[in-house]
């Protein structure tokens, strides 16, 4: 049988391949600590999901469900359980194995917690990004609303939003 790529829920046995993808991902001070990976998994599993080829994690996206339409710093301090519907799911990493980028494994993952968003009447999907990374995001739904209040890692951040399109006006 041919290896595929498979999108399922994360769980603590893949915490230690998480975590080392968001070290060679992302700086020092903006990277997670093992210790937030942890209470992220133990706390909104419903919403971090992970890549997986050959028995091996190469991606994963993970992030709180919020009422706010844009992620907040405190995000990144705090692990609170996520609701049972509404809200916005809040990027806080989407991140793939450095061998494995450039072949759509972040689009595989954004578009399964947009199946995700839609099962779980979510109002959208919300996130934070570098400018380099604008287009690939307006390429896979979002919209971008500008420069974002955060200050997470000392950078500057855009804030961008995919909508459900599934909502009624009065669920949105």
């Amino acid at each position: 049988m041919e290896n595929q790529i498979k999108i399922r829920f994360a769980s603590p046995r893949d915490l230690e391949e998480i975590i080392l993808i968001e070290q060679e991902n992302f700086s020092v001070e903006e990277a997670a600590s093992p210790q937030a990976m942890k209470e992220r998994l133990e706390k909104i599993a419903d919403t971090f999901l992970v890549a997986e080829f050959s028995d091996q994690i190469v991606g994963y996206i993970v992030g709180p469900v919020i009422e706010a339409r844009h992620l907040t710093d405190d995000l990144f301090e705090e692990v609170v359980e996520n609701p049972e519907t509404a809200g916005f799911i809040a990027v806080q990493s989407l991140s793939v194995r450095a061998d494995y980028k450039g072949q759509g494994l972040g689009t595989l993952l954004l578009a399964a917690l947009k199946e995700l968003a839609v099962k779980n009447e979510r109002q959208g999907i919300s996130l934070t990004c570098h400018d380099y990374l604008i287009s690939y995001y307006e390429m896979n739904g979002f919209v971008n609303e500008g420069l974002s209040q955060s200050l997470h890692g000392g950078a500057t951040w855009y804030d961008l939003v995919w909508d459900n399109p599934y909502l009624s006006e009065e669920e949105k």
